[in-house]
């Protein structure tokens, strides 16, 4: 029996834009299984070449991968093209972190025996990416692991297959061998089909807390396999003294709506000192007035597209609409533009006085005001979440920022920086539900190969020198 179409289709239009069918797992596996024993043979340098190519097929395509992912996720142009100058940018930074994070060192040794630390690949490694960065988010594990000398079989988000189609595309243009980077579309089964396969070597993951848990608890009797999960955030922004409120809204603005709110730095909650709340309120509502939503070519150009799909669109209203059931008080009602589109306006509400507060990521343009009686509470407010991804402190003292960074309990802590800022060239990731203690970005080489310490002679020289009985 044949398995159902996968249908994308456009979040600002609703019109059809890829169709295709689910793969099969077990063939592809296969496929790449095979392969990867040959890619890991190839030099380095070899890799590193084949990689630098693969950056300029993109540089080559990027007007038209750029519009494809406008039009598959609904962002806006100017961030999907910013999008695809990461996606060539991750190479550099790659072959840098490789020889910086992986590089072979020669270790001091008695009696004329060499002592070596190298990397070798783990084999095949799976690549699960999520919707709201479909290129640069799983490129960003694929270019390190194919540098390292993996194989790759690559899922894309259910929602966002034809970028992923067309990455895979610019690897192989590029020349790496079409069974070393495998693209196997399809929805939550073939998913689960990849993760459970006994030929793979690992799994690095984009996602949600929920799939990574279920991928935690998968995998937690496979310690042979590697598993990275890079998951979402509850993240707090905590505003204190702010010495420039104009600036302050904006830098808040931008943590909680840029890409819609759909990045897991994105702000989702706001701290602020009891009482003096009104300033930021008034300084947010007029940049909000301001800010452009509609679908990604228009012209001017929006700030905020829609969120992924309608099916999204409901569920965050209905999780407004919870919020106020518990008690909050909206201050920006999170209403819909068009009813059959998931065109979504900036909400804001103030939760102080909701009890028990859930701890989730609310995945889209919702940024909830909380009200505290001093820093103390503020800090102790920013870590009252399972997550712990990323959190900003806009304002405050050195001092206040130094309480801050020692207290706060996650991988990206900013000062007087959105929550979504991070570096390319240093680690990203969280704790807690928000990843398993393996950062990626720069530091994506540390879990794609695996250290190796040798001890070496040209000789075998060996002797025992007490235990024995005379001979």
């Amino acid at each position: 029996m044949s398995q159902p179409s996968l249908i994308s289709t456009e979040p600002a239009t609703g019109e059809r834009l890829w169709e295709g069918q689910p793969v099969d797992v077990g063939a592809e596996i296969a496929r790449a299984h095979k392969a990867w024993p040959s890619w890991a043979a190839k030099s380095l340098s070899f890799r590193i070449e084949t990689m630098r190519r693969f950056a300029n097929v993109v540089r080559a395509r990027h007007a038209r991968l750029a519009d494809l992912i406008s039009r598959e996720t609904g962002k806006p142009l100017w961030e999907a093209e910013s999008e695809v100058d990461s996606v060539v940018n991750k190479v550099e930074i790659s072959i840098a972190a490789n020889h910086d994070r992986t590089p072979q060192r020669q270790l001091e040794g008695a009696m004329g025996v060499r002592g070596a630390v190298r990397h070798k690949p783990h084999g095949l490694l799976a690549v699960l990416g999520p919707y709201n960065f479909p290129a640069h988010l799983p490129n960003g594990h694929i270019v390190p692991a194919l540098l390292a000398g993996n194989a790759i079989i690559f899922k894309p988000s259910e929602h966002t297959p034809a970028v992923g189609e067309a990455l895979v595309a610019c690897y192989h243009v590029a020349g790496v061998p079409e069974d070393v980077v495998r693209f196997a579309p399809g929805g939550v089964e073939t998913g689960r089909a990849i993760a459970a396969h006994p030929n793979i070597d690992g799994l690095l993951f984009t996602g949600s807390a929920k799939t990574g848990l279920v991928l935690s608890h998968q995998f937690a009797g496979r310690p042979g396999n590697i598993l990275a999960l890079e998951m979402g955030g509850n993240n707090p922004i905590v505003l204190w003294n702010p010495t420039d409120i104009e600036a302050a809204a904006v830098t808040i603005v931008q943590s909680a709506y840029l890409s819609t709110g759909q990045r897991c730095t994105a702000a989702r909650r706001l701290i602020v000192e009891d009482g003096k709340e009104a300033a930021i309120i008034h300084a947010i509502g007029k940049i909000v007035d301001r800010l452009i939503i509609g679908p990604p070519h228009a012209k001017p150009a929006p700030f905020m597209g829609p969120v992924i799909n309608n099916a999204t669109a409901d569920g965050l209203q209905e999780a407004f609409l919870d919020l106020l059931m518990r008690g909050g008080k909206a201050i920006r009602r999170l209403d819909r533009l068009e009813a059959d589109k998931p065109f979504l306006t900036p909400g804001l509400i103030d939760v102080t006085d909701v009890a028990d507060r859930p701890d989730e990521e609310l995945f889209g343009p919702i940024l909830q005001i909380i009200r505290v009686r001093d820093f103390d509470a503020a800090l102790a407010e920013a870590n009252a979440t399972r997550f712990g991804l990323s959190a900003s402190l806009i304002g405050g003292s050195p001092e206040d920022y130094n309480r801050f960074w020692s207290t706060i309990r996650a991988g990206v802590i900013n000062w007087n920086r959105p929550t979504n800022g991070a570096p390319s060239s240093g680690p990203f990731g969280g704790v807690g539900l928000s990843g398993n203690h393996r950062p990626s970005a720069y530091y994506a080489a540390d879990y794609c190969a695996y250290p190796v310490v040798s001890a070496e002679v040209d000789q075998a020289r060996a002797s025992i020198g007490v235990g024995l009985r005379d001979g």
